[in-house]
């Protein structure tokens, strides 16, 4: 079994809830409020920022060539692909350039981008890909299982999930799993562990950035 197997079936329940969730399943079939999608483009395009510096610490701690060339590769694919999708979502949810990339991080967000910066700059290079897997990954499991039914009519999510199930996109979570697994290999069953939990946190972490966007968030002081 992969190492990416164990990891994937210790965050199933994770994963299958997030698929449940009402905001997940608006997207899918087209019936999520506006004004609850635009709290995902807000805060999506504001925890991109902090994840393209994920990328950027992993190209410098890179052990090979091969794994730093793609990090710069997932790096502009974020910050020239991903985060282009969100600022065409603002044109068209009449959400401002200036409002997108000033907007305050909620505490969600906030706290997930802490610990995956974190853990980028203190952890070794397995700790960060495990850390940052259940993003890349989970969008394509979410994107691919919204692509086997019908597309929704609202454009605007059709092409959400058009996107996140896109070869360009599942071709990069491949090979996150492929590194997730190369950098496993041999380590002992304590850092297995401490890598299982890192990558359960983020799927943690993935699950109530949906709770935050539907149900929206507020600093209490």
């Amino acid at each position: 079994m992969a190492f990416t197997d164990i990891l994937f079936n210790e965050a199933k329940h994770i994963w299958d809830k997030q698929l449940e969730h009402p905001f997940v399943r608006g997207i899918a079939d087209g019936s999520l409020d506006e004004e609850m999608f635009k709290n995902w483009v807000r805060q999506d395009y504001r925890y991109l920022i902090e994840f393209s510096r994920i990328f950027a610490w992993a190209a410098a701690k890179s052990d090979r060539l091969e794994s730093m060339s793609w990090y710069a590769f997932g790096l502009n694919l974020t910050l020239n692909t991903e985060m282009q999708l969100h600022r065409d979502y603002a044109k068209r949810f009449d959400i401002s350039p200036e409002e997108i990339e000033q907007v305050p991080m909620w505490p969600t967000t906030q706290a997930y981008t802490d610990f995956l910066v974190r853990t980028a700059a203190d952890g070794d290079m397995a700790d960060l890909v495990a850390a940052l897997l259940p993003c890349a990954w989970g969008y394509v499991y979410i994107g691919k299982k919204m692509a086997e039914g019908k597309p929704p009519k609202d454009q605007r999510y059709a092409d959400w999930i058009a996107q996140y199930s896109s070869k360009e996109f599942a071709d990069a979570a491949d090979w996150l799993k492929a590194e997730m697994n190369r950098l496993a290999e041999g380590i002992a069953e304590e850092k297995k562990n401490r890598l299982i939990d890192l990558f359960v946190l983020s799927s943690k972490y993935e699950y109530l950035f949906w709770e935050m966007c539907w149900y929206g968030e507020e600093w209490k002081v």
